[in-house]
């Protein structure tokens, strides 16, 4: 329940939408139930049962005013009609009335199942762009440990779920509830003891409704995992399709996702059968009830023993035979929630996921760089038992390009990680300009850097949306940062210019033109701080020039950290700091490296020299 209040919490201001919802279901119930207990009089007319002086009694009684129940207004007005036009007046004054019920009904009908829509449109889309905002929030290590299809379904699939189970949840809850509450008080108006016999088989049939309940939930959380496996592993098999087809492995792929997927088609069943069992169950109830009513209340009136006219007994089975609408809409209604509650539980473990790297309260906002940016003793670790940094100490001075090289596996990465905080140190500290980066707010140091990946991350967008990412730059300093990333003259080369559709992950460039989108976007923001993360090392030899020359572009008058595989781009470092087993080995310039017997960046350099 905490959790269903939640999700409905997303549709602020919630009373303003479940006020005139309310209202809507409330009158559509009552005109809902009037148009069956217009049955008895529309009955005691066609037996023959009304005389002059019943309608005398009705109306010798005083005139209907705002306090006047329904029920004597109606027959106070229906003994006027009787008394002037007779049986006929009186027949045609009942029909009119049903009329104009049932259209009164289907009219605030209408208007609350708009209120209802208008209502989930709005939570909906407010849950998902919440969703959305708390996952980008997230830190990365997040995104690292959680499979993307997982993500993806949770947003789109399980908030969908969400949206089925408000609908049906809040429909029973209200319209199904008044129109239950509604018929079984139109029984007790015409037979206490007929509507209690009632009432003690449908609470037996709920007993059984609500163990099948607490069975469909679970069956609803196994449904939804398996699903989110599926999304997972269509994710990765359309992303990796080049490696699947390259290994023959589609058999492979498709035993995997077979097996997914008729896990959740048990899981799926499971729940179905379960579902709709509640829904047969409630009828045949329902049926045997009124099949006993109808035998034992028939065999009382045939005999005279009972108080009820034909006409009320006919009209108390008419409208019992309803009351198993809305129970039944009831018991399926809580069933299908189960499936949503338990989607909604998947939504919120994800907006309640708190980042490990966050901003504290009164953090400093960063202007500029202006000094240097320190390693002081810093550990770091992925997991609590696998060290990956130990103890690193080291300065970037502000225009100065630092230089990390190693073998794989050795750290490298992790430290050019910490810097722009996408993780924090588990012991020592990183400062920028003396402050701790801890102190400062993620938004104002990462605007001070600029990061190019060995991957270039780029989207389905046009050239120019990449490069303008995150700004709003103009058509000119577009092509100015594309110019220096010797990137204009293949981008004008393209079909549409600068307006070219690169493709999902700009698959339809090449490696060395993807690279340099990267650095034209790096170049447009023009950030103090530059992180290089082997930016050259996937490319061809002629590429790498035209990118190592945009890169030489880039990193001029700038503070540089560079992540480098082929030492050849980094002889001109202002210092190398050679990472072996998360520890700074050795450090010093090219040429001072080199004179170092047995040491480990004359090693790799002459390895690459081989």
């Amino acid at each position: 329940m905490k959790n269903y209040v939640r999700l409905l919490s997303f549709a602020k201001p919630l009373g303003r939408f479940l006020t005139p919802f309310v209202i809507m279901s409330l009158l559509a119930s009552v005109f809902g139930v009037l148009n069956f207990t217009l049955l008895i009089p529309l009955l005691s007319i066609l037996f023959d049962k009304v005389n002059a002086v019943q309608m005398q009694a009705l109306l010798s009684r005083p005139a209907p005013s705002l306090t006047t129940s329904p029920t004597d207004t109606f027959q106070y007005y229906f003994a006027q009609v009787f008394q002037q036009y007779g049986k006929i007046g009186a027949l045609q004054f009942v029909c009119g009335v049903i009329v104009v019920s049932v259209l009164l009904s289907n009219v605030f009908k209408y208007l609350s199942v708009r209120q209802l829509e208008g209502f989930k449109a709005r939570m909906v889309s407010k849950l998902r762009e919440t969703v959305f905002d708390r996952t980008l929030n997230l830190h990365l290590g997040f995104f690292s440990n959680e499979r993307k299809g997982n993500l993806i379904s949770r947003i789109t699939t399980d908030v969908q779920e969400v949206e089925n189970s408000i609908a049906n949840s809040l429909s029973a809850a209200s319209k199904e509830v008044f129109l239950l509450i509604g018929y079984i008080i139109a029984l007790l108006s015409i037979s206490v003891k007929l509507t209690l016999f009632a009432l003690i088989v449908i609470t037996i049939s709920g007993g059984f409704i609500a163990t099948l309940v607490r069975r469909m939930k679970r069956d609803a959380q196994t449904g939804q995992q398996r699903l989110s496996g599926l999304v997972s592993l269509l994710d990765e098999t359309f992303g990796g399709m080049r490696v699947v087809k390259g290994f023959v492995a589609e058999g492979f792929m498709l035993d995997k996702f077979r097996r997914e997927n008729n896990g959740y088609r048990d899981a799926v069943r499971s729940l179905a059968y379960r579902r709709e069992l509640a829904s047969p169950f409630s009828e045949v109830m329902g049926v045997t009830v009124v099949a006993g009513i109808l035998l034992y209340g028939g065999t009382l009136v045939l005999n005279g023993q009972s108080d009820l006219t034909a006409a009320e007994f006919i009209a108390y089975i008419a409208i019992f035979s309803q009351v198993t609408r809305p129970a039944k809409d009831i018991s399926n209604a809580f069933s299908s929630t189960q499936r949503g509650l338990a989607s909604g539980e998947r939504v919120l473990e994800l907006i309640d996921a708190v980042p490990l790297v966050q901003d504290k309260p009164g953090a400093v906002q960063l202007a500029n760089f202006n000094d240097r940016i320190v390693f002081d003793r810093v550990s770091f670790a992925y997991t609590f038992d696998t060290p990956v940094l130990r103890s690193i100490s080291f300065a970037i001075e502000k225009g100065k390009t630092i230089a990390l090289v190693g073998s794989s596996g050795g750290g490298k990465s992790t430290i050019a990680d910490l810097v722009p905080r996408f993780y924090d140190p588990m012991a020592g500290a990183i400062r920028i300009d003396g402050v701790d980066l801890r102190d400062c707010s993620l938004s104002s140091l990462r605007e001070q850097m600029g990061i190019v990946t060995q991957e270039s991350i780029l989207f389905n967008d046009t050239i120019f949306n990449n490069i303008a990412f995150g700004s709003s730059a103009t058509e000119a300093e577009v092509m100015e940062a594309a110019h220096i990333a010797n990137a204009h003259a293949f981008i004008t080369a393209q079909p549409d210019g600068y307006q070219t559709m690169i493709g999902d992950r700009g698959g339809k460039l090449s490696g060395g033109q993807r690279q340099r989108i990267s650095i034209a976007r790096a170049i447009l923001r023009n950030p103090p701080i530059l992180i290089l993360d082997e930016a050259t090392s996937a490319l061809d030899t002629e590429s790498e020039k035209l990118v190592q020359e945009a890169l030489t572009r880039l990193m001029a008058n700038r503070t540089t950290l560079v992540i480098a595989h082929r030492l050849s781009t980094i002889q001109h470092a202002d210092e190398i700091l050679v990472v072996h087993q998360g520890q700074v080995v050795e450090r010093g310039r090219h040429d001072e490296l080199l004179t170092l017997d047995e040491g480990f960046y004359r090693r790799l350099t002459t390895m690459q020299a081989v």
